[in-house]
């Protein structure tokens, strides 16, 4: 069994970011710079915001972060969205989600530049994904795609379930994994809340990539043997015997399943670490493309 280890990939991602963030200053070249607004005190928000920035002076790219109380107005904050838009310094900026209730999710989404909006989420960037043309792909889909690669795991011809239809990775990863190319050409059935005889489907699965966030959802029972199990669920389950009073765990029985995979993600350190480091890289591929436009 491999296990495909997101946090030391992560780490040659960023190296590799970082060298190249070196030679745009060697050349007196304008840095890649990505911003973030953060509506509200949402603790697990505040905590991945914190590792963006933190992950943005690693490589040497400027980070701005722009905090607003939970009682912004929908209004206010599409204004904010729309200074970040027209700010020439800033080459991509996210908005963290969730958003509080008062505020529509999509109007917010559609209001950032496509341009500049290095999380994926822009319909724009949505369709040119689902169309194989060249945009960036949201942070996490992409992050599995990277992973998939690097430790050189054969897809062609393969049949891929996805369990979870979420904007942010089932949906567009059930996408990516059929498209052409590596990673892709497989054969890709989408599952979720409604799908009548899981196990069924993903007992015939070369690849799972569950995104549902249920703690040990997937059993050994429902998997074959050198299955490729990509986890992204991330839930803090409470646990007395920790000193934290919790233990972050996947939406897949990590201790069973992985005795018949051939890989297996962990978590964490498996598809979080890699989301970070891919989104650096949007903000690179944004930096360029202003650069080449300009």
């Amino acid at each position: 069994m491999q296990l495909l280890d997101g946090k030391k990939v992560s780490e040659d991602i960023k190296n590799e970011i970082a060298a190249e963030v070196q030679r745009m200053k060697d050349n007196g070249e304008k840095v890649p710079h990505l911003a973030a607004i953060i509506v509200g005190n949402d603790g697990a928000s505040l905590t991945y915001v914190g590792s963006k920035v933190k992950a943005c002076e690693r490589v040497g790219f400027e980070s701005t972060l722009i905090k607003m109380p939970s009682t912004t107005s929908e209004t206010e904050l599409l204004k904010k969205i729309k200074e970040l838009n027209e700010n020439d310094d800033i080459d991509g900026f996210i908005v963290q989600l969730p958003l509080p209730d008062q505020i529509d999710t999509q109007e917010v989404l559609m209001a950032i530049c496509p341009s500049k909006d290095v999380d994926g989420f822009h319909p724009e960037n949505f369709g040119k994904m689902a169309l194989d043309m060249s945009t960036f792909i949201p942070a996490t889909p992409f992050g599995i795609l990277e992973l998939l690669e690097r430790y050189n795991v054969e897809t062609k011809g393969k049949h891929t379930v996805v369990i979870g239809r979420s904007h942010i990775v089932g949906r567009p990863m059930s996408i990516l994994m059929g498209r052409k190319g590596f990673p892709g050409n497989s054969t890709v059935t989408l599952t979720h809340s409604h799908t009548k005889n899981i196990t069924q489907i993903t007992s015939q699965a070369d690849i799972i990539i569950t995104a549902l966030g249920v703690p040990n959802y997937l059993k050994a029972e429902m998997v074959k043997d050198d299955v490729v199990i990509i986890d992204v669920g991330i839930t803090r389950v409470a646990d007395e015997t920790n000193p934290k009073g919790y233990v972050i765990t996947g939406d897949v029985d990590f201790d069973n399943v992985s005795k018949k995979a051939s890989h297996i993600t962990p978590v964490p350190g498996g598809v979080g670490p890699m989301t970070i480091a891919m989104l650096l890289k949007n903000t690179l591929l944004a930096r360029e493309n202003r650069k080449a436009k300009k």
